[in-house]
């Protein structure tokens, strides 16, 4: 594996107290553990742009510390936070507003046009008005919430660690439903959330299922296997889908570690077609094809309507390369050293890089604005900047 969102992403017992009793095999996993076999990450080497890639706006936030911070953006407005409490809506680079959310954040930024939300390492979910940062309500999950609340219309969809998933009104906070499942005894403890629609919820779960839920009252609509265990050990049989799916047109998209990769209609969850693919880093959908990137950080590019497969980068190798983001004819990714990396959607040759600060950039990659060529990433020093192709 590339790199567990560089301590993040663990292996551990559900329910138990932390990943020691594996802690041997996951540094075995982790190539930035000092116990982990030296293997280097590739070495960047001299490209021939065919693009430019350029900083349209910079900004800072506090540091992520052991979570994953990824913006939220609605229209021309993004919304960062950090470890340490603080929240902030940044238009076109200016800072309209910044709060000190007075609690360690620990599970990213959902927003609305008139909501942003984001959650703690005890469970509350906080909710506060877009326009000016003002508090709106709070609410309380039942563990700790890693991975950034979903905000749509009258919903607010919050995923706890313990892989309970809460509706919350929009308007008051008052719970509308929890979905639960039963899950493996061994799962991965990962910043994975949920994908809302207008029609319905999809997450992902460990042991491979990915579930649709209804939006008024949480009931499963369909469920259909990503993966399926296979090994002999717990460990081996680790199938989880460890990032959010992606929705586009009839269907909707996951990935699993140590599994597959497939595409289900979003109306009954039957197959549409499936691929041989292992990841924790997540997938987005372009024009002609989606994109994933694997356990060991190569980029995959498949055939939407077949799942054949177009290209594949393996020039990033054990470099933390994060998930895809589709922006017209290319696909951003960055790294474990803040670097920006843009590939050409045709045959994933590099079309340009930029760096940012040198820290890690372990959140997803997001779009910007109603166009196709502009996109914002956080590092986890926490250096928010918005980029633009050319």
């Amino acid at each position: 594996m590339a790199h567990w969102r560089v301590g993040l992403v663990c292996a551990v017992l559900l329910g138990a107290g932390g990943c020691s009793s594996i802690s041997s095999t996951v540094d075995k996993l982790n190539p930035f553990s000092s116990s982990a076999p030296k293997v280097k990450p590739a070495e960047l080497v001299a490209i021939k742009p065919s693009a430019e890639m350029t900083r349209l706006w910079q900004a800072s936030i506090g540091n992520a510390g052991e979570f994953v911070f990824t913006p939220a953006v609605v229209g021309n407005s993004v919304y960062v936070a950090a470890k340490d409490g603080a929240l902030a809506r940044f238009d076109e680079g200016r800072q309209v507003w910044k709060i000190s959310t007075g609690q360690t954040i620990s599970g990213g930024v959902g927003a609305s046009d008139k909501l942003v939300v984001v959650g703690t390492a005890k469970g509350a979910v906080l909710a506060f008005h877009a326009a000016d940062g003002r508090p709106a309500w709070t609410a309380r999950a039942s563990s700790e919430i890693l991975a950034a609340p979903a905000v749509s219309g009258d919903l607010v969809a919050v995923r706890s660690g313990d892989a309970r998933i809460f509706g919350f009104e929009a308007t008051d906070g008052k719970r509308r439903w929890v979905y639960q499942r039963s899950t493996p005894a061994l799962a991965l403890r990962s910043p994975v959330g949920v994908t809302l629609t207008e029609s319905a919820l999809y997450a992902g779960f460990p042991g491979g299922k990915l579930v649709a839920v209804a939006l008024n009252n949480g009931a499963a609509l369909w469920e259909s296997a990503v993966a399926l265990p296979r090994g002999v050990t717990e460990l081996e049989r680790i199938a989880d889908v460890a990032s959010d799916p992606v929705v586009e047109g009839r269907s909707v998209c996951a990935v699993a570690y140590q599994g597959r990769v497939a595409c289900f209609d979003t109306g009954n969850g039957a197959l549409q077609w499936a691929r041989d693919v292992s990841s924790i880093n997540g997938l987005d959908i372009g024009n002609r094809a989606l994109y994933v990137t694997d356990e060991k950080d190569a980029v995959h590019a498949f055939d939407r309507a077949s799942g054949a497969s177009l290209w594949k980068q393996d020039k990033l190798a054990l470099r933390g390369v994060s998930r895809p983001l589709a922006v017209g004819r290319h696909i951003a990714v960055a790294d474990f050293q803040g670097v920006v990396h843009l590939l050409s959607a045709a045959d994933g040759a590099f079309a340009a890089r930029l760096t940012t600060d040198g820290s890690a950039v372990v959140a997803a990659p997001r779009r910007l604005g109603n166009t196709d060529d502009r996109f914002v990433v956080q590092t986890r020093n926490g250096a928010v900047n918005a980029l633009v192709i050319k």
